[in-house]
Formats: structure tokens, C-alpha cells, sequence
């Protein structure tokens, strides 16, 4: 890795692979980070400690899809993301280990970005974010080549990258590249956090030309208004020709037209940490349609996906035995 030029593992600059996998291969665009998992059972206790089981993980949205993805089916999947020089080889070791060819920017300036995930250790694992994105969210148009999308069939932008200027500005020229080649673009709100400080109708201009949104059931209520999820996957796909609602322990719901199409019964799980949950529901969800799976069909893997999520600490994919 080089500061300010993707790279892939070997030292081939990005561009340089060999043929995609029998699908195409997918392009992931988005955040790596490293997450600091702190759970604890006890009630958080102000001004003095709580007990805890803390470990440090890699992770960022952009990058467990990518990982996910690989694990559920893709034989190509592909990152590009930004780091600091702090941890740069360990997420490209982490991500190539994960079966991801990463292309990572290793940021002169700025350090990689770290999650606090605090999960609460009862019977929901729910966890709250604390975000430094560092470089994260440091992106920018330069980072971006066409040739990232050789043999791509399904580009993905993790939503994060809406939510600063110069990784907007790189979403915006990836979006236009991908549409002038024909490669479907689908986007993951990230974070209804962010969504609600970036704007409503912002938010719906910028995924102008996007094929396919990802939203949690929280962020396509927040963006619509309304309460009822079905409701507002209708709405949304009214803006986005195919609306992917992730409704946790409910499933998923798929909107196209105004219309719900189908709802997906989710898999039961024991949930031990909810972390990359979502995370892995759209990258087994894209690895499916890489593959050609309908989107209902993609929707069941995402589900089954999800539930296998829950059931380990950390954002990505258990280690292989």
C-alpha cells in the first residue's frame, strides 16, 4: 500500500485483476474502521466502572458487507476504502483473509477510523455507537479509477459515504461511472444517527441514480415519516426503483413501485451481539444477486445471513474452523 493510491494484495494497483467470477465480481465502496466491542451486562454506571468484556475487532459497514459477501457465495469481492497508516496492514491482512481484495488508501493525514460499540450483554445484544471515522469518510474523487469497475457486475456504497464532502463527492462520481457502464448501484443508509443531521430530502437527492436501497427499519421510517414499515418501503421505492427494508427479528421487506412485493420471514437466532447484523443481510443479499437470485431469493440468504450475525460477537464473519 501506498499512501493515496489503492492497491490490491500483491501489489497490484486496482485494475490489475485477473478474469471475475462466474457472477461478475461486486465493488464495495465504503468505510473500514476498527471497532473496540465493549459488552457488558450490568447497566452502564455514570462516573464510575461497569464490568465489561472488551475486545478490538475490524470493521466498518462498507467493509463487513464486503466481508459477508465473500463468506456467503462471491467469489469476487472487491474494496475500496481509506485508512490510516496506524492499521493499515492489519484490515488488508483481516480483509484478504476474509476472501475481499482490498483496495485500500492509506490516508498521509488522518488516522483509521475506531467505533466504540457498546452491547448490552441481555436477552437483545443491542448496541450504541460511539464514531471517530478518521479516514474513513476521507474518500474523494481522486481515490477513484474507472478501471475499479473491470468486470464488476453489482457496485455498492455503504451510506456513510453520504455523510462528508469529499466521500460524497467520490460517491457521486462512482455512481455516474457505474451507470455509464450498465452496473446496477445499490446503497445502505448506515445510520439513521447521521441521516437525520444530513437531511431528509438531502438525503433522497444524493441516491438520486441509485438501483437498489437497503434501509433498517428505523432509517426508511426516519426517511419517510411514517411509522409502519411496510408503509415506508412503499414510499421509498417510489424515490428508488427496489427498496430492501431489514426489519431485524421481523424479516425484510421488498418494495418496488409503490408497492410491497413480498415479506421475508426471518430466521430465528439467540442473539449474543447485533453488531454487522444488517451488515451481513446485504452482503449475502448481494452476493445472491451477483449469482442471479431474485430479489426475493436474495432477500431469504440475507435473513439467514443476519441470524448467523447475532449468534458471535463482532461485525464479521465467524473465522472458518
Amino acid at each position: 500500500m501506498t499512501a493515496g493510491r489503492a492497491t490490491a494484495p500483491g501489489g497490484k494497483a486496482a485494475g490489475e485483476e485477473g478474469a471475475p467470477g462466474p457472477g461478475g465480481a461486486l465493488l464495495v465502496v465504503g468505510d473500514v474502521v476498527t471497532d473496540v466491542v465493549a459488552r457488558h451486562r450490568e447497566p452502564l454506571a455514570a462516573g464510575t466502572d461497569t464490568a465489561a468484556v472488551i475486545r478490538t475487532l475490524p470493521g466498518g459497514a462498507g467493509a463487513n458487507v464486503a466481508c459477508w459477501a465473500a463468506r456467503t457465495g462471491c467469489a469476487d469481492v472487491r474494496l475500496l476504502g481509506r485508512v490510516g497508516a496506524d492499521a493499515a496492514q492489519w484490515h488488508e491482512r483481516e480483509l484478504t483473509a476474509a476472501g475481499v481484495r482490498p483496495r485500500l488508501v492509506v490516508d498521509p493525514e488522518a488516522a483509521t477510523g475506531t467505533v466504540i460499540c457498546l452491547v448490552d450483554n441481555g436477552a437483545g445484544a443491542e448496541r450504541t455507537f460511539l464514531t471517530d471515522s478518521g479516514a474513513a469518510l476521507r474518500l474523494e474523487p481522486a481515490d477513484w479509477s474507472d478501471t475499479l469497475l473491470d468486470g464488476v457486475a453489482r457496485l455498492h456504497l455503504s451510506g456513510y459515504l453520504l455523510f462528508s464532502e469529499p466521500s460524497r463527492a467520490l460517491a457521486a462520481v462512482a455512481v455516474a461511472s457505474a451507470r455509464a457502464r450498465g452496473v446496477p448501484v445499490s446503497l445502505d443508509p448506515a445510520s439513521a444517527g447521521f441521516l437525520a443531521a444530513l437531511g431528509v430530502d438531502r438525503f433522497l437527492g444524493l441516491v438520486e441514480g441509485v438501483d437498489v436501497l437497503l434501509p433498517s427499519r428505523d432509517e426508511a421510517c426516519l426517511l419517510t415519516g411514517l411509522p409502519d414499515l411496510a408503509d415506508a418501503a412503499a414510499k421509498l421505492s417510489l424515490h428508488v426503483p427496489l427498496v430492501v427494508a431489514k426489519a431485524g427479528a421481523d424479516g425484510a421487506l421488498i418494495a418496488r413501485a409503490g408497492e410491497v412485493l413480498a415479506r421475508i420471514p426471518a430466521v430465528p437466532a439467540t442473539p449474543r451481539d447485533t453488531t454487522g447484523a444488517g451488515d451481513a443481510f446485504t452482503g449475502a443479499f448481494l452476493a445472491a444477486s451477483v449469482a442471479g437470485a431474485t430479489p426475493q431469493e436474495a432477500a431469504a440468504r440475507g435473513c439467514r445471513a443476519g441470524a448467523r450475525a447475532v449468534e458471535h460477537v463482532g461485525a464479521r464473519p465467524p473465522a472458518r474452523a
